[in-house]
């Protein structure tokens, strides 16, 4: 439990500044908290590593957070869980969404757990509250991306697959 509340507050300390893209610019740090909910209450996962992953999984994409610091406060399962689902910066984004579609299939089980309850977390955020300069063209696009990145990754969570299909069923 212990280190489970060092994740969430290494992660609300990493992304103090950052805001969701709703339009009511919501606090980053509720993103991988809903994650966590996600495997916890809906999926019922108990591995502290795997929760720790999902809290940290932007830390290294999203902020200055380095693996060696992630590794020395978390151990480097919850790092190797973490790098499995982080993009590749350094890249354009059309490559980046093509890399999460061609990796998917290689992550490990630990990680595709929490990459499925990013992909519910993020497709909830666009049914409900997308960005404002989205339209519901760029909503669909969004969601079927989600899909593929999924599609990808099906036949370990079976639980977590099916509130993922409840979620693009309900896509805009």
């Amino acid at each position: 439990m212990e280190v489970l509340i060092k994740a969430v507050a290494f992660a609300a300390h990493k992304h103090k500044d950052q805001r969701r893209k709703d339009a009511g610019a919501t606090p980053y740090i509720n993103h991988p908290v809903a994650l966590a909910d996600i495997l916890a209450s809906e999926c019922g996962v108990t591995d502290v590593e795997i929760l720790c992953a999902a809290i940290l999984h932007d830390t290294i994409e999203d902020t200055e957070t380095t693996p060696e610091e992630l590794t020395a406060a978390f151990g480097e399962r919850v790092t190797k869980i973490v790098l499995e689902v982080t993009d590749d910066k350094s890249l354009p984004k059309q490559d980046r969404k093509d890399a999460q579609v061609a990796h998917a299939p290689y992550l490990s089980t630990q990680a595709r757990a929490v990459k499925l309850a990013d992909k519910i977390s993020n497709l909830r955020d666009v049914i409900k509250t997308p960005p404002p300069d989205w339209s519901l063209q760029r909503c669909q696009e969004y969601s079927d991306w989600c899909k593929r990145v999924i599609d990808g990754l099906r036949g370990e969570w079976l639980v977590l697959e099916a509130i993922f299909d409840k979620q693009y069923r309900e896509r805009p």
